[in-house]
């Protein structure tokens, strides 16, 4: 079994840390901080910190790629990154005591060739039983259904497919007959594809058994402070784990796909896989960038998170 990420639309995330963010004005930053980002990379490098081997596909600008290599070797993350002409984008986080706002741009315009190639390289390498996260956005000129095919492709491998994403990509695999293994929308998301409101948690749990029934093993909603919803055919419960030192909140969806996939990797049962992706998701909130801190700070965290039906 080996954990593959997939990642079309990577970013280098540059984070501004400000005293509070007024519309209009002008700001003076206490701290910048960039890191290789984007949903897939994100999620192999805290699996990475937590002592998988994981190989990490998808497409990177060659102009501005040096973060990206460097985060793949210093994690020993397996670089099977096709380069292409341009700079991968940058994505910014105003971050201040209210929160982080969040500023994406669309990424490196690409053509059907270039997908298809992805696609090519992840369906040669992949094998039966292994676990692969296609993760993120996808670039202007990537067909909306790309993650659908894949999952399709995948799965007739014997593969187990994790996807994260939203909008368009998430409505193709979903709407098609072989869907992944595992997703994990957050509430907004989720509500966006159902195209209805859902204002409690009663209309999320059905919302996520209704999904979880036509076939997929296990559906996450992530909720916030609110902590995430789990279901699947051992049950539905949330899970919520009090928040300690908070370092940055950017990519903290994306380590809790990673504890979904190292619990999938153990065979976890569902209250495993609910406190281990939660405690995943803290864990990284006190460290700065994709990172986890060692191995036994995660695990002390797993058992100290609430978990009901």
């Amino acid at each position: 079994m080996r954990v593959l990420t997939v990642t079309f639309n990577p970013a280098i995330d540059q984070t501004v840390t400000l005293d509070r963010l007024v519309p209009g004005e002008v700001h003076r930053a206490h701290a910048v901080r960039q890191n290789a980002g984007g949903k897939g990379v994100n999620v192999a490098s805290c699996l990475a910190d937590w002592g998988l081997a994981v190989a990490a596909y998808g497409l990177l600008g060659s102009d501005n790629a040096a973060s990206f290599d460097a985060l793949l070797g210093a994690k020993r993350i397996e670089d099977r990154f096709i380069r292409i002409p341009g700079a991968t984008r940058v994505n910014l986080k105003l971050v201040d005591a209210a929160g982080t706002t969040d500023i994406n741009l669309d990424g490196i315009a690409i053509d059907l060739g270039r997908a298809e190639m992805v696609a090519a390289t992840i369906g040669e390498a992949a094998q039966a039983d292994d676990i692969v996260v296609l993760a993120g956005s996808l670039p202007p000129g990537c067909p909306p259904d790309t993650y659908a095919a894949l999952t399709r492709r995948l799965s007739a491998k014997g593969c187990r497919v994790v996807l994260d994403t939203s909008g368009l990509p998430l409505k193709c695999a979903l709407e098609r007959p072989v869907l992944p293994r595992v997703i994990k929308p957050n509430r907004h998301e989720l509500a966006q594809f159902l195209g209805r409101d859902l204002p409690d948690g009663a209309a999320l749990v059905a919302a996520a058994r209704a999904l979880q029934a036509r076939g997929l093993g296990l559906v996450v909603v992530s909720m916030g402070e609110d902590g995430a919803l789990f279901v699947s055919r051992e049950g539905a419960l949330c899970a919520r784990l009090a928040i300690g030192r908070l370092a940055s909140t950017v990519g903290a969806g994306d380590a809790m796909v990673a504890g979904i996939v190292a619990a999938l990797a153990q065979g976890a049962s569902l209250e495993r896989t609910a406190r281990l992706a939660t405690a995943f998701a803290v864990a990284k909130l006190g460290m700065a960038g994709p990172n986890l801190p060692d191995l036994a700070s995660v695990e002390a965290l797993a058992p100290r998170s609430s978990s009901r039906p």
